[in-house]
């Protein structure tokens, strides 16, 4: 539904600048489509690179008519809060933007096109959490083919584990490596334009919804697979599925550097780096029944230290590891590529 030269405005009402807004970093980020603005009241009369680092900026503005007045035809509810469930008090908002002729990108689980019926023409609801039709169990069909899979996988949640892929995917289409993404997420399906929201899949078809995006980008010399939540942390679920549809042959490990506990869960200490690494290996490997998966590289999110901090805690990470690691997005994903293809 959205076109790619669609004018976008996010909304990210009390949520930009902070770890739940990733859904409308992403959107800066990577989205090939316009972003006229965001609507977050909080910064209003601000711009976007006055309150987060973003390689593209635009005004922060306090209302949806704003937001219009600049052209916007879609608006792009911008958060990705634990459990995927849309705040109360922005269903109002909401409302006025569908009213005055504004499209909705809905990454979250509540499905709003059941609550606007009579929509102008050419509007629409884009309730991205829709599992797809036509799913079947897994078969573990990835495992006999013969290109690179890719799966990223985190210690945490929010680790720029989508951000890391996206960034290695486009580094490898500039050198004309045929590389595919699978979106398993709400920001990358909207970036791309096509995936599966793992999340909203019945866990039975999770891993065949996986095998079948890989499958369909079978002849890709390079597929890169999103990655969703932490095999570590308590209320995720979605790792298995990702390694058994994929049939990894290559692991990306993404740590957000500086935290040594979970995610809002601050007395279940990190186990360190190595041990994560042979952990996801394990798991990915089977006890041999699917092909060897090796963590080629760990990506850093380095977003809350300095330069001089992050490039120390790359050379940490690289010495406690003995693997490859940068932050793709402060210093290119040069690195995490090569480490791809080093074998």
């Amino acid at each position: 539904m959205l076109k790619s030269d669609q004018p976008l405005a996010i909304f990210m009402e009390h949520t930009l600048g902070d770890s739940h807004g990733k859904m409308g970093y992403g959107i800066l980020r990577f989205s090939p489509n316009p972003v006229v603005c965001v609507v977050d009241s909080v910064h209003a009369g601000k711009s976007v690179c006055d309150v987060v680092p973003s390689p593209r900026n635009c005004p922060v503005v306090a209302t949806i008519r704003e937001a219009a007045a600049l052209g916007a035809e879609a608006l792009v509810l911008g958060i990705a809060p634990s459990g995927g469930r849309l705040p109360t008090p922005w269903l109002r908002r909401i409302d006025n933007a569908v009213a005055s002729g504004l499209s909705i990108v809905n990454g979250l689980h509540d499905r709003l096109a059941e609550r606007y019926g009579d929509l102008r023409p050419g509007q629409w609801i884009w309730d991205i959490r829709r599992e797809p039709e036509g799913l079947g169990v897994g078969k573990g069909r990835a495992r006999a083919l013969k290109n690179r899979r890719v799966v990223v996988v985190g210690t945490d949640m929010a680790t720029g584990k989508m951000s890391a892929g996206l960034a290695v995917w486009q580094l490898a289409r500039k050198h004309g490596i045929a590389a595919e993404f699978v979106a398993t997420g709400q920001i990358g399906i909207v970036i791309t334009g096509r995936g599966i929201p793992l999340d909203a899949v019945r866990v039975d078809y999770a891993c065949g919804a996986v095998e079948k995006m890989v499958m369909e980008t079978a002849d890709a010399e390079l597929i890169i697979v999103e990655g969703q939540g932490s095999i570590l942390h308590p209320g995720s679920t979605a790792t298995l599925p990702l390694l058994r549809g994929a049939c990894p042959t290559h692991l990306l490990l993404c740590h957000w550097a500086g935290h040594t506990t979970l995610r809002d869960f601050s007395g279940l200490p990190l186990p360190p780096l190595g041990k994560v690494a042979a952990l996801y290996e394990a798991v990915a490997t089977g006890c041999g029944l699917f092909p060897p998966a090796r963590v080629a590289a760990i990506s850093l999110n380095t977003v809350e230290l300095d330069q001089a901090e992050a490039r120390r805690a790359v050379a940490e990470t690289e010495a406690a590891t003995g693997l490859p690691a940068t932050d793709p997005l402060r210093f290119g994903a040069a690195k995490l590529l090569h480490a791809l293809f080093k074998d």
